[in-house]
């Protein structure tokens, strides 16, 4: 069958959604670097001008994007996993540390970050293992490899960029929608679970309660078969997890990871240090009330209350000069573009494309969540940009190749494969 024209088979109400999404975060970047004396927003020299030539440069990324066969985003998806995951290794050596994290590649004036098209192509890359017939993820060593492979690039970034590590955690959904077992998830949620409680109870008091909850499973769970030795060793992992956490807690975390854990649970908080930023933050977005105090009028935003607005922070100038209706209009705007790309992934012809879909799906909810999740104190501040709104051309350009990358995988299931 001739392949039809991009255009013609492209779901354009995406493509709606994300037009509006870029175009709201460049006004907000526009709001929130604006100086006092007012210059041409072309004028690169200025926050919101660059941010205005990222966005200019993103149009012949995706012409790339949708013009290439989509077969060759499957078939190289190993070449571009390894590729990413030299990238990251490459830091080591070549990197630049900025605001002591050394994420960035520096190319002239500019700076690029590996980490952000490195969710890309992991995303491929396990896309594809999955949609490999001889790939079964129900089988115990296949999922060793693929959650290896998942957990490379995770690893390899979280010692300098943590907030990009818990990313590609996310990706462990997609997994899941192609089953993975529902342990897995479970482990992670008790992982967890007891690094936060291990935060407020002593260990002792949380391993009394661990031994009564093995007790009882073992002696009414009747429909698994119970070995002792099984559940001893469990239990005993489980204890010296739970007894490693104040170790980890107190030398292996840094101590800018340390005080935004305490700030999140009100521990030892300066609000002049580092507690700062979060509570302007929420200062900001509370200050705009229902309505908001309007486009260009936020007096925290002007008077630059708070540190790095229109990167991580961009959220917080929605709720100042557009209230709670504006925040609830972006929301909205993202919920219904996460929703339209699971929709359009269970329609998929070929399991990659579903897998893939599913990924794009778990990035994007896990950034969107977290990001505004830690702007009202309920996550840890760790430096996770919104999609499409927070400035930064190496995020803009990921994520957009990202969903676009599907978008042109759906727009070709009508072709034979």
């Amino acid at each position: 069958m001739k392949d039809r024209t991009v255009g013609s088979t492209l779901d354009w109400v995406t493509v709606l959604l994300y037009i509006l999404l870029v175009g709201i975060g460049w006004l907000n970047i526009y709001s929130s670097s604006l100086p006092l004396n007012e210059t041409s927003v072309f004028d690169i020299s200025q926050t919101y001008g660059k941010q205005l030539m990222f966005i200019g440069l993103t149009l012949p990324i995706l012409l790339v994007v949708l013009k290439v066969n989509p077969r060759l985003y499957e078939r190289f998806s190993a070449v571009f996993y390894v590729i990413g995951v030299l990238s990251i290794i490459g830091l080591f050596v070549f990197g630049s540390t900025i605001k002591g994290q050394t994420n960035w590649y520096r190319i002239g004036g500019f700076t690029l970050q590996p980490a952000e098209f490195v969710k890309v192509s992991t995303t491929l890359f396990l896309a594809k293992l999955l949609s490999v017939a001889t790939f079964d993820i129900h089988k115990f060593k296949h999922q060793v490899a693929i959650l290896g492979l998942l957990f490379l690039p995770t690893l390899l970034i979280a010692k300098n960029d943590v907030g990009s590590a818990l990313i590609f955690v996310s990706l462990i959904f997609m997994l899941y929608r192609e089953g993975l077992p529902d342990g897995y998830l479970w482990i992670g949620v008790l992982v967890i679970g007891l690094f936060v409680a291990a935060l407020f109870i002593k260990p002792i008091y949380i391993v009394v309660v661990i031994i009564l909850f093995v007790l009882i499973h073992y002696i009414f769970n009747r429909s698994i078969n119970r070995n002792p030795i099984i559940y001893t060793l469990i239990t005993v992992l489980v204890i010296g997890y739970v007894y490693s956490i104040s170790f980890v807690y107190e030398n292996v975390l840094e101590t800018h990871h340390k005080d935004r854990i305490n700030v999140l649970i009100g521990k030892n908080v300066d609000l002049k240090n580092e507690g700062y930023n979060l509570n302007q933050s929420m200062i900001t977005i509370g200050s705009g009330g229902v309505f908001g105090k309007g486009y260009l009028e936020g007096t925290q935003t002007k008077g630059g209350f708070v540190p790095e607005q229109h990167t991580d922070y961009i959220f917080t100038t929605v709720g100042e000069e557009w209230g709670f209706v504006g925040s609830f209009v972006v929301v909205f705007l993202f919920v219904i573009l996460l929703m339209r790309i699971v929709y359009l992934a269970e329609n998929q012809k070929s399991k990659f494309s579903r897998a893939f879909g599913y990924g794009v799906a778990s990035i994007l909810f896990t950034h969107f969540a977290v990001n505004i999740l830690m702007l009202i104190k309920l996550f840890p501040t760790i430096g996770v940009p919104l999609p499409f709104l927070s400035y930064g051309g190496s995020s803009l350009w990921a994520f957009s190749i990202l969903l676009f990358i599907f978008l042109k995988l759906d727009a070709n299931k009508v072709n034979e494969w």
